[in-house]
């Protein structure tokens, strides 16, 4: 019974680590350290190590005895700042956490150890409590059946003996943690790949050794590196033994935002957000953890097929942008899903680049400008050219001269680039107050939906009353984005719920919104529509290096791509394109599993990056999108498409 419950409270201590820092960090031999104990300290690494020997009545710091001096000392180096921190902190060694430092004293000689126990002892508050800071002794430590001989508050390090821990049980009750050699175990692996499997077995048979024991296990001269790191850990290592705390702490910081895992698991408490949005979506409250988990993974539909890439004419043209989504936000949500989404069943793929006039990486006004154009533009720039002056025309305008219905959903605000880049001209994209008054001028639109409630609601400065434009211009206004294709005439809607974050309750709301939107622009003109649809928040999740947030966006708007899939299918006159208007945070996945739908992956940065994107089409002309080429290259595309 006694061991049940320590694999338990093992278990329950894994959990709180995964929700908020999956594994604890030990600085092997810190005295190394450009910055000793302060470095480790700053990374929240709980264990921390110092070699030492005892020399003319002092105990000083060092590996060998040839690197001794005065001045580095196990006082001065670490027992003083470790008080010090202590104290400050009102008995703890980290504000707001209760994680319990351990001192790792390495004894090159038995004859220090009465020393260290002499310098802890000035400091009972500190080294000899039972929530105070642990002194582990390894090294020439006393023999297991003496440990009863030393002051009761003092811990040792445990090892395996020929594979097993031959400990009594209250010899183990002094034992801090299992630390012992890797190379025991697997003696050829780098830290790069996968373990052969006779050593990925005796890896784990240690780890299992130690838990059943209740205790936490470090192996030191082991590998380092990424794939290390999430080896080791997933294997259910406790400490991590690093040479590089900085490096190592930065792998496991923030955890829960690199990893999803289909189906319900921990998550730390809190919300994930970002600063780095544009002027229309700053208001943007960012990602609830809790919420940034699904059940189970979405349907995936397979097309038909049948007037795929064919010579027929095309009365409608279904173009979906995932903003933010490089190919990598695309993987991540297929391998959550079991390897699959409705857009990798499209068959004709292309790349495109997305370079603009003015710099080597492109945002969303650049690049959605681009793909509504068909001409490359400048960072900023809503659909016009470097001083504004000219503004040029769009997707929108250019099917709107055709008699055919017009529409731009967005998951986001519908002043926001990409969108208004269907609708607007201006030089600076934050020009909200420009940007949302060409809706009451605009004549192409036959629906508008998004989020923005209070740019029709809330009055301007100069008095002027947008919702009484756009009504003059029109235009009907709702809040439900659900009922458009009842409101008759031309439409704005703006939904605040178009704003939210999805979520397992919310993830079907783009998809429902696509087919409510195509029903309506079905409606509107008998030669046919052009509808945008725009997945926004996947570039939210970018920015916000939040993982979780960036699978569920991606999911989500992969239903609507599927809702444009089947309309297809059942219309048969349909082009539908799928891209993206850049890459943000340049995510790199690092490790999953096809079962249980996990991920692990990172992004290297917050922003946008140069990384080429997936172009996906179907339909009629859809073969026309195969090759690398520029993004305006995609409307100028679409428009040879529908002229034929």
């Amino acid at each position: 019974m006694r061991k049940i419950l320590i694999i338990f409270a093992v278990a329950a201590i894994s959990l709180t680590l995964q929700a908020q820092r999956p594994i604890a960090y030990h600085s092997h031999n810190d005295y190394d350290r450009t910055v000793p104990f302060w470095e480790a300290y700053s990374q929240h690494c709980t264990s921390i190590e110092a070699d030492v020997f005892l020399k003319d009545g002092e105990i000083l710091v060092a590996h060998n005895l040839k690197d001794l001096k005065a001045d580095r000392s196990l006082r001065t180096m670490y027992i003083e700042p470790i008080v010090k921190v202590f104290r400050e902190n009102g008995g703890k060694m980290w504000k707001g956490s209760g994680d319990q430092l351990q001192l790792m004293v390495d004894l090159k000689t038995g004859e220090s150890l009465p020393g260290v126990i002499a310098l802890a002892e000035e400091f009972p508050d500190v080294f000899c409590s039972q929530n105070g800071v642990k002194i582990v002794i390894t090294g020439d430590r006393p023999d297991p059946e003496d440990f009863d001989k030393w002051p009761s508050w003092l811990w040792f390090d445990g090892d395996f003996t020929d594979g097993k821990l031959q400990y009594t049980p209250d010899q183990l009750a002094r034992i801090a943690m299992i630390s012992t050699d890797f190379r025991k175990f697997a003696r050829h692996w780098n830290g790069k790949g996968r373990m052969i499997k006779p050593e990925m077995e005796a890896v784990t048979r240690a780890i299992e050794t130690a838990h059943a024991a209740g205790k936490p296990i470090r192996f030191w001269d082991a590998p380092e590196g990424t794939t290390a790191y999430f080896t080791l850990q997933r294997l259910g290592v406790d400490i991590f033994n690093t040479d590089y705390p900085a490096k190592c702490a930065l792998f496991f910081s923030d955890w829960t935002n690199k990893n999803f895992r289909m189906g319900r698991h921990a998550v730390q408490a809190g919300v994930t957000g970002t600063k780095k949005l544009d002027k229309a979506t700053r208001d943007f409250q960012g990602f609830q953890n809790e919420k940034m988990q699904l059940d189970k993974g979405i349907e995936v539909y397979t097309p038909t097929y049948r007037n795929d890439g064919s010579s027929k004419k095309v009365k409608n043209v279904i173009f979906l942008i995932g903003d933010g989504m490089g190919l990598n936000q695309i993987l991540s949500g297929a391998y959550a899903n079991g390897r699959d989404l409705s857009m990798l069943r499209m068959k004709n793929m292309g790349l495109q680049f997305y370079n603009p006039h003015d710099d080597f990486i492109g945002d969303s006004a650049s690049g959605g400008s681009a793909l509504a154009t068909g001409e490359m533009s400048w960072t900023r720039h809503i659909a016009s050219n470097e001083d504004g002056s000219v503004e040029y025309p769009s997707l929108s305008d250019y099917f709107h001269a055709q008699g055919k219905a017009v529409g731009v959903v967005t998951l986001g605000d519908m002043a926001d680039a990409t969108p208004s880049v269907f609708y607007a001209h201006t030089a600076e994209r934050d020009s909200i107050d420009k940007v949302t008054r060409y809706l009451a001028t605009n004549k192409t639109l036959d629906l508008l939906a998004g989020s923005g409630t209070d740019y029709f609601e809330d009055p301007r400065e100069d008095g002027f009353d947008l919702m009484n434009a756009i009504k003059a211009n029109g235009f009907n206004y709702t809040h439900d984005a659900l009922s458009v294709s009842s409101i008759p005439g031309r439409v704005i809607c703006a939904d605040q719920r178009m704003g939210a974050y999805a979520r397992q309750e919310t993830l079907s709301f783009l998809a429902d919104i696509t087919k409510e939107s195509i029903a309506k622009l079905q409606n509107s003109s008998k030669k046919g529509f052009f509808l945008m649809v725009e997945g926004a928040k996947i570039d939210y999740a970018g920015h916000s290096d939040c993982l979780p947030a960036s699978i569920i966006e991606t999911l989500s708007f992969d239903l609507a791509v599927a809702e444009a899939l089947k309309f297809a299918d059942s219309n048969g006159e349909t082009l539908v394109v799928v891209t993206a208007d850049h890459e943000t945070g340049g995510l790199t996945i690092l490790d999953g599993d096809l079962e249980t739908g996990h991920v692990l992956a990172i992004y290297n940065s917050d922003d946008h990056t140069p990384l080429a994107l997936p172009v996906f089409a179907y339909g009629p002309g859809s073969q026309e999108f195969k090759g690398t080429y520029m993004n305006y290259d995609i409307a100028r595309a679409i428009k040879r498409i529908v002229k034929k």
